[in-house]
């Protein structure tokens, strides 16, 4: 296994924070901002743990193949690498979510307040 699963990467990119901004929401709206985050955070890191999980069994699978023909070989770039471009972009997106709540709870805070006091 010589290039990284781009397909899951790209798929890591678009999906978990979309999810994670829809489970988040809902509890933004009632003015639970730290519930909201919690549970968009859950979505995000679980995705990312999920798809780190999947590329350690493809490697293994990739490994043990190898393995079994009689000979070792070693994934470049190494499972550390692979596990930690997950790890880095689910960081980054709860991050992009927290950042988010915060504009979220601004907007709600100054709905109460008119215009020119603003």
């Amino acid at each position: 296994m010589s290039e990284l699963s781009w397909r899951w990467i790209a798929l890591m990119l678009t999906v978990p924070p979309v999810a994670g901004v829809l489970v988040a929401l809902p509890f933004w709206r009632k003015r639970e901002m730290i519930l909201g985050n919690l549970a968009g955070t859950i979505v995000i890191f679980g995705s990312a743990v999920a798809l780190i999980v999947r590329e350690s069994v493809e490697l293994n699978r990739v490994i043990q193949k190898c393995l079994d023909a009689g000979y070792t070989c070693w994934p470049e770039p190494s499972a550390f690498t692979r596990y930690s471009i997950y790890a880095f972009i689910g960081l980054i997106e709860v991050v992009a979510l927290f950042t988010w709540s915060l504009r979220v709870e601004e907007r709600i805070r100054n709905r109460h307040y008119a215009p020119e006091w603003r």
